[in-house]
């Protein structure tokens, strides 16, 4: 009887230890990164978001735990599908990162025909959400940056613009989707085009100065571009109001390396700087953050985490129904809907966000001030106001 008792408490210890197992796996998850190359800043952010969603989950699922592996796409198209076939060959289970629609677009077809799950909020480009990708998932989208130029614009009361825009497809889309909402609404629009690999925007600004004579200068484009343009506007100074743009411009980073250029300077920023945080999620991103990286986090990295957190959800639940192999994390992904971060998040259909919309902040005296919408700002916005 004692022999048959012994077996029966090995045999629950085997069982328990399986289960354990079975119920506390950890999972790798690919994040394809620009590091290095033009785009290595963005990059940069939105990795620490990644690594603070990690920590964050990692404390808090309590059954599962991820372990991040990163891989540096050089922000080059050829260089993100490397990097994904890279990912898939050391087993992760899905992706995260991806920065730049010209680079994510082959990246995400690569991990579609892989069968890989993959989230980024570094594309805006529409033909990403339209070209049937089953696995692909992203949460923000053109339509919520043209819905916050567009409402800053319209607080303003701004009658004319001159939209400057890269020619890369994102940059493109976007600056027709805001040019054709303006001239609906009876707002006289001018554009210019550039190419990306344009340094001298002095004759773009010196058109607007002598024939456009806009009010705003909206800037549809990334980092260096906005450099350039804004030291252009401050040599050649045409009579404006006030100087937009929209995603990596209104950051606490730009701040500090281009002190002269930004004050005044609006663009898309879903966090302040300093930032505040009121939840218990906002609450557990920073500290982690702050614990981290030993700074403040910016909206890139907030952007990282809330796309890592609910990829990491949803591996969860499906490594729970034992699905993580038949394609169950993609459908976890379907049925995402909850506050976070950047407010409520579902996926349609083709992985867009359909509730995303962004907000405006512009460069106040070193901080980031949120100004729109009138209810989530944290200051009073300044117009005119230029940054010279």
């Amino acid at each position: 009887m004692k022999r048959t008792y012994t077996r029966i408490a090995m045999a629950a210890l085997v069982a328990s230890a399986w289960m354990a197992h079975a119920t506390a796996d950890e999972f790798l998850v690919g994040a394809e990164i620009p590091l290095t190359g033009n785009l290595a800043r963005v990059g940069a952010g939105m990795q620490e978001g990644i690594m603070v969603a990690a920590e964050v989950f990692n404390k808090t699922n309590g059954k599962h735990t991820v372990k991040i592996v990163t891989v540096d796409d050089e922000s080059a198209p050829a260089k993100a599908i490397a990097a994904v076939e890279k990912l898939a060959s050391q087993g992760v289970v899905a992706i995260t990162g991806g920065y730049g629609s010209n680079n994510i677009s082959p990246a995400s077809d690569t991990a579609n025909k892989l069968g890989l799950v993959y989230i980024t909020s570094g594309g805006v480009d529409d033909s990403l959400v339209s070209s049937g990708r089953k696995n692909f998932f992203r949460i923000n989208n053109t339509a919520g940056y043209e819905k916050a130029m567009l409402g800053l614009l319209a607080d303003v009361g701004a009658k004319s613009v001159s939209i400057v825009y890269s020619t890369k497809d994102a940059t493109t889309g976007l600056a027709k989707d805001v040019e054709k909402a303006l001239a609906a609404k009876g707002v006289k629009v001018t554009t210019h085009s550039f190419d990306p690999a344009i340094t001298d925007f002095k004759p773009i600004i010196n058109k607007i100065k002598l024939q456009d004579k806009s009010e705003v200068v909206a800037m549809v484009g990334y980092e260096n571009d906005y450099v350039g343009i804004i030291r252009a506007a401050r040599v050649l100074k045409p009579k404006i109001k006030a100087m937009v743009g929209v995603w990596s411009l209104a950051t606490p980073k730009m701040a500090a390396d281009f002190p002269d250029l930004m004050p005044n300077v609006f663009g898309t920023a879903l966090l302040p700087f300093p930032t505040e945080f009121k939840t218990a999620d906002g609450k557990a991103f920073s500290d982690a953050y702050k614990q981290l990286y030993k700074k403040e986090p910016d909206y890139l990295g907030q952007f990282g985490y809330v796309q890592s957190m609910l990829l990491f959800e949803a591996i969860a639940r499906a490594a729970d129904k034992g699905t993580i192999k038949k394609g169950g994390v993609a459908e976890e992904m379907r049925k995402t809907d909850r506050e976070t971060l950047i407010g409520r998040v579902q996926f349609a259909a083709n992985g867009d966000n359909q509730n995303f919309v962004h907000r405006m902040a512009q460069h106040q005296d070193k901080k980031v001030v949120i100004v729109w919408p009138k209810e989530h700002a944290t200051g009073k916005l300044a117009y005119p106001a230029l940054p010279w």
